[in-house]
């Protein structure tokens, strides 16, 4: 349950209850925040979302939480609900943000959006519509209501390193100047118009642009995140059982998705980009240090990554057939892998960034925020989340034609 005791920011002031305002409170990174915010803090939360699946346990008044009266869910899409800005400005307000006569800080996260590559390469439109034109009105209402914001953007905003683009037997490619990706420093670098996968990074700049103009322009106090890879229970979703059937969702899960059904791992063009991961966890603590040091956090851009956890997609699959041989008990595949191009298993118009390795200075000069966890154990807390909730749907799901016939 929450603390009963005053909580202290970093600068030792003592911080006062919020009401937060959560869009996508209901997805993978909003379940997590919201079991942070009620077990933890006295913050009140709106949780706005179309589903609530991972968050009943908390929404449920029969389970005696102590916290249910400060979490309310309200289902709706940010596309077409006039009650979204309603609910924004109702939201109470703290402190030395805007001053309304309340004790209480309402700020606005915002965490819905389309966000798989297979999404990016095949509906580019959604894609464009879902992370900018429909964020427009979230930042608009902020601004013009006096409301801070922390907006998710994500670490594809920066595209390809500069390092891709030298020579293969270049030594330079080593060197941290050329992958290591800062926030303020970094140039964006994306493929041409026709690879329709860069849809989503611009529409992320874009907003991320328009964010940063606002504050500029118009005072917008804000802070952006840019998530390298969050994992951990509850993300994404498992084709066909919790998630269309034809649906491709990340790598991790989608090697998730593989194991469960005894099938060789896809790597995507032999598997060699590479890739960090980070603890959902680890993760949401620095999600909290931003929302209760709004001082240190406000105008800034924060990578949110594991530079330490860095692997390419083909020793990601190695680790995880061995995580699960572990957690599942089932013997490991004679075959474990196999190669697919990427227009086979995305389609044409898809390219990718070859190293995403984020520079953690800002976020822990800010903040003092450093993850902790190792790639195998977050691998084995995940995996052993999928096999417990996964596994025997999967066996039924695939015995099912068979007795039918």
């Amino acid at each position: 349950m929450a603390s009963s005791g005053t909580r202290i920011d970093l600068d030792g002031s003592p911080i006062k209850p919020m009401t937060i305002c959560m869009i996508g409170a209901g997805g993978f990174i909003g379940s997590h925040l919201c079991e942070k915010l009620m077990a933890e803090t006295p913050h009140k939360v709106l949780a706005l979302d179309v589903y609530n699946d991972k968050i009943k346990h908390l929404l449920e008044p029969s389970n005696g939480h102590p916290w249910s009266d400060r979490i309310q869910f309200h289902r709706l899409n940010i596309k077409h609900d006039s009650r979204l800005e309603g609910l924004i400005k109702t939201s109470d307000l703290l402190l030395d943000l805007v001053l309304n006569g309340s004790d209480s800080l309402s700020q606005t996260i915002n965490l819905a959006a389309i966000c798989t590559p297979a999404d990016y390469n095949t509906r580019p439109l959604d894609t464009i519509y879902s992370n900018f034109i429909d964020a427009l009105p979230v930042v608009k209402y902020c601004s013009e209501n006096n409301k801070r914001l922390i907006h998710f953007s994500t670490c594809e905003v920066y595209g390809k390193t500069i390092g891709s683009f030298l020579p293969k037997d270049s030594p330079l490619r080593q060197d941290p100047e050329y992958y290591l990706l800062k926030e303020n420093d970094s140039p964006c670098i994306f493929g041409s118009i026709e690879k329709q996968r860069w849809s989503y990074a611009c529409a992320k700049q874009l907003i991320e642009r328009l964010i940063y103009a606002e504050g500029a322009e118009n005072g917008l106090e804000f802070t952006i995140v840019r998530p390298f890879n969050w994992i951990g229970p509850r993300m994404d979703f498992i084709p066909g059982i919790d998630g269309p059937s034809e649906g491709v969702p990340r790598v991790l899960a989608c090697f998730s998705n593989n194991l469960l059904r005894r099938e060789p791992l896809k790597l995507v063009d032999g598997g060699e980009s590479q890739r960090t991961f980070v603890y959902i966890k680890d993760a949401i603590d620095a999600v909290m240090l931003m929302i209760e040091n709004p001082t240190r956090a406000n105008g800034h851009i924060f990578n949110v990554g594991n530079p330490n956890n860095e692997v390419t997609v083909g020793q990601l699959g190695g680790m995880m057939t061995e995580v699960y041989a572990k957690v599942s008990g089932e013997p490991k595949l004679e075959q474990p892998t196999i190669d697919v191009s990427s227009k086979e298993f995305y389609g044409v118009g898809y390219d990718d960034s070859d190293k995403r390795i984020p520079d953690m200075t800002i976020i822990n000069r800010q903040l003092g925020w450093n993850p902790k966890t190792s790639l195998w154990d977050l691998l084995e807390s995940t995996l052993t989340y999928q096999h417990r909730t996964y596994a025997e749907a999967i066996k039924k799901a695939i015995s099912q034609p068979a007795s039918t016939n």
